[in-house]
């Protein structure tokens, strides 16, 4: 696993074949930093399903509403819903959507970002400035890169466990 230096801006999300260490970057996004966190403390995260996974494209998840395969899932719906908190105004920068960059994903509308987020899985220039981009994988983009597609996918994959890094009892040496 990665060497973390900020555990508290640190998200680990458990998949099927292993843990992906994400950065946060709450100097160029803290809202966006700030609900991640929120969430994955509340738990709201464990258990939702990768919804939209595009070929060369990104990774989708993060419906906390309808994307729990574990509470009444129905992948028609999932992707439709966020959280039961407010919509987060954009957060743009200049940083790019590069591989491994995670993005706030939303509806037409530049402020309508809840809970849904994708991870890149390469370069998608042509998102520069239109998604906010608040994160980056440090470790695992090999596991995200096994993450089953489809829009939707024919079995879905799922964050087993999101966690922030400060909140890990296991974090250090031995995780």
């Amino acid at each position: 696993m990665a060497d973390i230096k900020d555990p508290e801006n640190t998200i680990i999300i458990e998949l099927k074949d292993g843990p992906v260490v994400i950065e946060l970057l709450p100097d160029v996004a803290p809202q966006h930093t700030q609900r991640m966190k929120e969430l994955a403390r509340a738990g709201k995260y464990d258990n939702v399903a990768f919804h939209r996974v595009i070929e060369g494209f990104m990774a989708q998840t993060g419906d906390v509403e309808n994307g729990n395969m574990e509470n009444n899932f129905n992948i028609r719906r999932a992707g439709t819903g966020g959280s039961d908190l407010p919509d987060l105004p954009a957060e743009f920068s200049k940083l790019p959507h590069d591989r491994g960059s995670i993005g706030a994903a939303r509806s037409s509308n530049p402020n309508s970002a809840n809970s849904q987020f994708f991870i890149n899985f390469k370069d998608n220039s042509f998102l520069n400035g239109q998604y906010t981009v608040y994160g980056r994988v440090l470790s695992g983009m090999e596991h995200v890169d096994k993450i089953a597609r489809g829009e939707p996918p024919q079995n879905p994959d799922r964050m087993i466990r999101v966690r922030v890094a400060a909140d890990d009892q296991q974090t250090g040496e031995n995780s």
